[in-house]
């Protein structure tokens, strides 16, 4: 089991400067990478799609506004977290995944170009160490981003996942990530592990191979990504906040990036 991390310096230079009275945050270095859930979210097929249900919605008797809704959906879908225990039985769930493994400076994977040659690539140990090479090793703690590209298919699910059968998945295609790939991350002990795809795992695979690779090394991941074409290689820092599910294998997150 990997041990939890120190909360990175960022945060606590934020904290002593909101007790200093000092600006907490610049808005203009913020990035939301999240997608918003809709009716037209993207889920894994054969998953409960989002639904919202409005419970109230207008002015009672006195005039006054009041309006209220209800959302079902599954855990895996839209921007979201997957937890360990998702493919690793004594995997730690979505609650137990400490604040610290969820913030950290991010690394940023570009591999558009190889995703636009095939749609089915899989990011290699190559395209890693190129990376390394050019913005230094990955460090214990880092967020890793996978940029595909991918994410200006949204919400479109024929050109998303390469089919639009909402129970089928043996149609998919669309990047992800190699076990051995996976296995270099997990070596490196990044904290998390994110793409701007479906799954950390490309459309045609069927035992999920890097899922389960980082799941046993205890690293979370970040699936449905957006947006990481705003951030540089290195440099930002990332926040990613699950719903905090007790006992869930993943859930809807906010994941937002703080520029240098």
């Amino acid at each position: 089991m990997r041990l939890s991390r120190p909360v990175p310096l960022f945060a606590l230079t934020l904290a002593l400067a909101s007790c200093a009275g000092a600006p907490v945050l610049d808005r203009e270095r913020l990035v939301d990478l999240t997608h918003a859930f809709d009716q037209d979210t993207v889920y894994w097929p054969g998953s409960r799609s989002f639904e919202l249900t409005r419970t109230a919605w207008g002015q009672d008797e006195a005039g006054h506004w009041y309006a209220a809704a209800e959302f079902c959906a599954a855990e895996h879908g839209g921007t979201h977290l997957d937890a360990p225990q998702h493919f690793a039985q004594d995997g730690r769930a979505t609650d137990e995944i400490p604040l610290a493994d969820l913030v950290g400076p991010a690394r940023v994977v570009d591999v558009e170009r190889q995703c636009l040659a095939e749609r089915d690539y899989l990011v290699s140990v190559d395209d890693l160490t190129r990376h390394e090479a050019s913005e230094g090793r990955f460090a214990p703690g880092s967020v890793v981003l996978i940029r595909t590209g991918w994410s200006r298919s949204w919400p479109d699910r024929k050109r998303y996942l390469g089919s639009d059968d909402s129970e089928a998945t043996a149609q998919l295609h669309f990047p992800g990530i190699s076990a051995e790939a996976a296995r270099l991350l997990a070596d490196r002990r990044v904290a998390l592990v994110g793409i701007d795809t479906a799954s950390l795992d490309h459309g045609p695979a069927r035992d999920f191979p890097a899922h389960r690779v980082l799941a046993q090394a205890g690293v979370a991941g970040l699936e449905n990504l957006t947006g990481l074409e705003l951030l540089p290689a290195r440099g930002a820092m990332i926040l990613a906040l699950p719903m905090k599910i007790a006992g869930g294998t993943g859930a809807p997150a906010r994941v937002v990036a703080l520029l240098p």
